[in-house]
């Protein structure tokens, strides 16, 4: 745990899942910077007035809630794609002794507030969702609306800028300070105006797997803003739909980490007796799986074969009670290179198998996930390999009686 501290208070903050040993901070440089400019200005930026006479705030992509938790007194609006970012600012705000209600949380899939008086943006690694949510965000800001993003030098781009600028209206940038950097955007009702009735977003995009794709041939895919590799299906993906098991028999399958849910849907489609869970951590993730099943299974979700869960992994589900997981785990928490998540992911995959439950994963080769693999399960199986990537098959074993 670490603390934070600002013009608007000290809070100790973490990630979620907790844990001690993870030494990556809830909060970077871009986020302070954001707060110190709101509260004092920057350059020739004045401060911004979050009196609760300046009207309603909107946060949308704050990482793990240091933003909400530092503006807690101003009843701010946070919007994510992330459980995870939600489960973090709620153990966040409880922790600073933050009313509940204070803050209001909403997801990418909801509603935005109707009326945004100041709207600050961490700007999300997928340019996509920027795009998309800029979109949604745009009807609902007036000329009056201050609007302030904020992000690692590396993460703003001149593609970035340009979405602001088409979007919103005419947008600037901040000098660096901590390989951080601040957006200014001034909202334009022209341009607001033709976001809101007539730029029509791309999204969702909507494409069929060639016949290379394995067991997803001729399936058609459906993604919403801010999946991984959205308008086409990634190579590891395509990888592990050449490889997995088409002798389900009724089981029962988690398409953990889904994506778009092309896994899973596969599955189904091979065994109409199959139940296949969906899960993920995004929301834009579990909607995209939810409407590529419905798009490629007779009868969609009607059929109650099927089950769509936004959460941490397979937290939710009860142990033992799972028979086969299949999952494409990643390796990025935000612009981090961690093995944390897919650690974490095995980790329930394990509990959440029944005995001889099998948990397959594809994986690039030198992740070396073989050695966690047989660390918690015993074993671990090569069941395909090419010079980049690995699929590999661990099984839960019987628990052996111990001897008299």
């Amino acid at each position: 745990m670490n603390r934070l501290t600002t013009p608007f208070g000290s809070h100790e903050l973490t990630r979620f899942p907790e844990d001690p040993r993870d030494r990556l901070r809830a909060w970077d440089a871009a986020d302070e910077y954001l707060l110190r400019h709101l509260h004092a200005g920057t350059g020739e930026r004045g401060p911004v007035d979050l009196s609760a006479a300046a009207g309603r705030i909107t946060v949308f992509g704050d990482r793990w809630g240091a933003l909400a938790t530092a503006l807690a007194a101003h009843r701010p609006v946070q919007i994510t794609d992330s459980f995870l970012t939600r489960a973090a600012t709620e153990a966040n705000l409880r922790r600073a002794g933050v009313p509940e209600g204070a803050v209001t949380l909403l997801t990418t899939q909801e509603a935005p507030p109707e009326r945004i008086d100041v709207l600050l943006v961490r700007v999300p690694k997928s340019l996509a969702l920027l795009e998309d949510q800029l979109l949604r965000l745009a009807p609902h800001v007036h000329a009056g609306t201050v609007v302030v993003g904020a992000g690692m030098v590396k993460e703003i781009h001149t593609s970035t800028l340009n979405l602001f600028e088409r979007i919103l209206g005419p947008t600037r940038t901040s000098l660096a300070e901590k390989k951080a950097r601040l957006i200014f955007c001034t909202p334009d009702l022209a341009a607001g105006g033709q976001a809101a009735s007539g730029d029509d977003s791309q999204w969702p995009a909507v494409y069929t797997l060639d016949g290379d794709a394995g067991s997803g041939a001729g399936l058609t895919a459906v993604n919403h803003a801010g999946i991984f590799c959205a308008d086409r299906l990634d190579v590891g993906t395509r990888f592990f739909l050449q490889s997995i098991p088409n002798n389900t028999a009724g089981a029962r399958v988690v398409d953990l980490g889904c994506g778009n849910g092309i896994v899973g849907t596969a599955v189904a489609v091979a065994d109409p007796d199959a139940e296949v869970v969906f899960a993920d951590e995004s929301y834009q993730a579990v909607a995209s799986a939810r409407a590529t099943y419905e798009a490629n299974v007779p009868g969609g979700s009607r059929r109650g074969r099927a089950e769509f869960l936004v959460g941490d992994g397979l937290a939710m589900l009860p142990a033992a009670s799972v028979d086969l997981v299949l999952s494409n785990p990643p390796f990025h928490s935000h612009q981090a290179t961690t093995d944390a998540t897919a650690l974490r992911m095995f980790a329930q995959s394990r509990r959440a198998l029944r005995p001889g439950g099998e948990l397959w994963i594809v994986a690039n080769r030198h992740l070396g996930y073989h050695t966690h693999l047989r660390r918690l399960f015993g074993n671990s199986e090569v069941v395909a390999s090419e010079p980049r990537f690995v699929v590999l098959r661990a099984v839960k074993r019987e628990k052996r009686p111990r001897p008299m």
